[in-house]
């Protein structure tokens, strides 16, 4: 884990508001992140650089290589999972997610997608994870009930925290171009 001395980490994410009403009374109660205080979002890159590490410097690289990145249009189609363990929203097109974590990575190499752990970085938004697995199906049939959910990739938040309730904070927003 890439934690500073507060033991908190750091993540890019796209937030996705336009999801909150049909994937947030499921976050509530069957994702921790949702009670850390990250909303629903894509992840671009997680972890990041420590917080306590995160400078101007640092956030301006950051405003460079994200303002490059046009601001596009998705749709959350699908609700897939991870083994039993995940259950979560589809991203179409997923490219430009991809890419998105691409240019970051290329930026920061030290700090590589969820520590290297994956060959490959699916773009997702989580609706549970770690429940029972029961409450886990109702969920992802509830939230597949009411997809597609259009929405507007048009920023990306840097956000920090641990793994404590209303712990996350955004430290920083940054636009995408024509966001």
């Amino acid at each position: 884990m890439v934690r500073d001395r507060f033991g908190q980490e750091s993540a890019l994410i796209v937030p996705v508001p336009d999801a909150e009403t049909v994937v947030g009374p499921w976050r509530e109660s069957l994702d921790p992140a949702c009670e850390w205080g990250v909303p629903a979002h894509i992840t671009v890159l997680y972890p990041f650089v420590p917080p306590d590490e995160i400078d101007s410097e640092i956030q301006g690289r950051l405003q460079d290589v994200l303002a490059r990145v046009p601001a596009f249009d998705f749709r959350l189609a699908s609700v897939e999972w991870f083994a039993d363990d995940v259950a979560w929203a589809r991203p179409e097109p997923a490219g430009p997610f991809r890419d998105l974590t691409a240019r970051v990575s290329e930026a920061w190499p030290d700090f590589p997608p969820y520590e290297g752990a994956f060959d490959e970085v699916i773009p997702h938004l989580t609706i549970c994870q770690g429940a029972d697995p029961r409450h886990m199906a109702v969920a992802a049939a509830a939230v597949a009930e009411r997809l597609p959910i259009h929405a507007r990739a048009d920023r990306v938040r840097l956000m920090a925290g641990r793994f404590e309730a209303d712990s996350w904070t955004t430290l920083a927003e940054f636009r995408l171009a024509n966001g």
